[in-house]
């Protein structure tokens, strides 16, 4: 009784702290879109507008995608790069300027590009998962393995036709590859946004299941989940999220793993917390972190370089002292 006692307040404390992080996210988008505007406020609230729509976008697809991941594989330090979305994009990137040059990649239609990554990252990923996991039915620690892999693989053939490109070529992939927010192309914010709101929507049937997998396959599949059901119809959520993410901005490694621990230390790992907890942090992490750039301190530097740096601190620190599970 005195357990249950002192578990009853927290879910008023965990639906406070959501609210006013909710609320620091609102004021961090406002902060940015209103402070120091130019004489031309019209075109500059423009941009301002472009990008923070195209980090809220990213906030939401790459945080969820990361708490999903976590649920599925109980592994706090594993991230939904490690299934290969990373690789399969700079190997897109580094075969299309191989094979066509570096004038198709810089003047194909963006639409076109988005579109064809999207269906590569995704297709093979779920391709993958759904071949080792439902038909030949291995343990999902394996497939993680296969992922962690391939993705190795496809760094390795990046890597050597990289080495077979000319220096002009080269830096005009590099400048593809990295992840930028404030150069989103705004026709397709639209077909990106969708897609992330129609893969959160599919997860509000499965949400209380979530919570039971985070115990485990066995207690799981004892309290009546359809777990193999229930993690692949999340593996597919969680591909379609971060392939459209990256096909928008770039691949961002350890902005999700951020953001997910900082979201689970605030409102704890219930998934109806954790989840719009996990949106509004990285909302406050990425506009936040670019208004101090921008406003504050006055530098140049692309927010994903120190948002990248941060987060390999914090994966560092995880690893250190065992608190991956």
């Amino acid at each position: 009784m005195v357990e249950l006692a002192t578990r009853a307040p927290r879910r008023p404390r965990a639906a406070i702290r959501l609210s006013l992080i909710a609320s620091l996210a609102l004021l961090c988008v406002a902060l940015y879109l209103f402070t120091d505007l130019p004489a031309a406020a019209e075109y500059a609230l423009g941009l301002r507008s472009r990008t923070i729509d195209g980090m809220i976008i990213a906030a939401a697809a790459v945080g969820v995608a990361t708490v999903l991941f976590h649920t599925i594989t109980a592994n706090r330090i594993l991230t939904p790069g490690i299934m290969g979305f990373d690789a399969v994009f700079l190997m897109i990137q580094t075969g299309v300027a191989f094979t066509l040059g570096p004038a198709f990649l810089a003047g194909a239609p963006a639409a076109a590009s988005w579109a064809v990554e999207l269906v590569v990252m995704t297709g093979a990923v779920v391709g993958l998962y759904w071949w080792l996991f439902v038909r030949r039915r291995l343990d999902l620690h394996v497939i993680v393995l296969a992922g962690l892999i391939l993705g190795t693989l496809f760094r390795s053939i990046t890597t050597f036709l990289q080495r077979l490109l000319d220096p002009d070529t080269f830096a005009i992939v590099q400048n593809l590859v990295f992840a930028s927010f404030t150069s989103v192309d705004r026709t397709l914010l639209l077909p990106t946004g969708v897609l992330v709101v129609a893969a959160l929507v599919s997860l509000w049937p499965i949400r209380r299941s979530l919570d039971v997998i985070a115990l485990g396959e066995t207690p799981a599949i004892g309290l009546g989940v359809r777990h193999r059901a229930v993690v692949m119809h999340t593996v597919v959520a969680i591909a379609v999220m971060v392939a459209a993410s990256t096909a928008l901005v770039g691949p961002v490694a350890f902005f999700g793993l951020l953001a997910a621990n900082l979201a689970y230390s605030l409102v704890g790992h219930r998934h109806r917390h954790s989840i719009p907890a996990v949106i509004a942090v990285g909302v406050i992490a990425l506009v936040g972190g670019q208004l101090v750039l921008d406003r504050v301190l006055g530098f140049g530097t692309e927010l994903p370089v120190v948002i990248e740096f941060l987060g390999g601190v914090l994966f560092i620190i995880l690893v250190l002292t065992g608190r991956a599970r």
